[in-house]
């Protein structure tokens, strides 16, 4: 070695190549992650497709406080709690039940967005599931539809004395099922229902179908005195073969709507799935 150390010849491609690239140097550049944001960069605030949900849970919170008011006051009215005479027999209708149902999961609602608004902040959903959420929407629907399509029409051509679309009626038949649809399309992450879900769902209107046949078997009464709380359930006027006709009919028309309902979320789930790939903003779990 005669006292030196080697020198290596340096390949001539290497020549006028910049200092970072001679051989044996560590390359210094800037590191991209997933978002494309230069490390030690401020943090992006997420971001969400608006068009699939409201991530304010402040709007959120006021308009699920203020349903929430509107339903009781509905059912307030429909069973006389501000008069001080209660009308117990209300208690038996799907009307009034499934009003009760869509105020109880009001108030669940408003309750899960306080918590998170103090936990996670202003920013995200607060649903605390999308699917139960899902069978509540539809047993409203059922509410909702029914009025328009039977009890409506059924007491304009009867003459029954029954005046609909009074202040109390819309309230518990129109109010209460559009504040409750709203509430899905305005401030729940979508994606989650199934294609299994609204046969799940019809599980609420046909228990109350077993529930209101078995209580007016036994003698129960509903308003009037009578043992059929709606038209299309009297065996003795259209007889069992015509009530059947009758339950088949609205089933099949009722689980039209609930697919429509899941095809819906679904297709706005993959909306938000889509928008996400393509500007890599966040997409909250439904």
């Amino acid at each position: 070695m005669n006292g030196y150390d080697e020198v290596r010849p340096v390949p001539v491609a290497t020549l006028g190549a910049s200092r970072d690239h001679l051989p044996g140097r560590i390359t210094r550049r800037p590191v991209r992650d997933a978002s494309r944001r230069r490390v030690g960069s401020p943090p992006r605030r997420p971001t969400y497709d608006r068009s699939v949900f409201i991530p304010d849970r402040r709007l959120a919170l006021a308009y699920r406080v203020i349903a929430a008011g509107l339903v009781f006051w509905g059912i307030a009215r429909i069973t006389g709690l501000f008069t001080g005479h209660v009308a117990g027999v209300q208690f038996l209708y799907f009307t009034v039940l499934s009003n009760i149902l869509c105020l109880g999961w009001f108030v669940a609602l408003a309750a899960r967005t306080v918590r998170d608004l103090v936990r996670d902040g202003t920013r995200g959903q607060s649903t605390p599931s999308a699917r139960f959420g899902g069978a509540v929407m539809m047993a409203i629907t059922v509410t909702m539809l029914i009025y328009l399509i039977i009890l409506v029409p059924e007491a304009f051509t009867q003459r029954s004395g029954y005046t609909p679309f009074t202040l109390t009626d819309n309230l518990i038949h129109i109010f209460t099922p559009l504040l409750t649809i709203g509430d899905w399309l305005l401030f729940t992450a979508k994606g989650a229902f199934r294609w299994y879900d609204p046969p799940l769902w019809a599980i609420v209107p046909a228990a109350y179908l077993v529930f209101a046949f078995a209580y007016g078997g036994l003698g129960g009464t509903f308003g009037g005195g009578t043992p059929y709380p709606y038209p299309f359930m009297e065996v003795d006027r259209l007889g069992i073969g015509g009530v059947a006709v009758w339950l088949v009919g609205l089933g099949v028309a009722l689980e039209v709507v609930a697919f429509v309902y899941v095809a819906l979320d679904r297709g706005l789930g993959a909306v938000a799935r889509r928008f996400a790939r393509r500007s890599g903003a966040p997409v909250a779990a439904p």
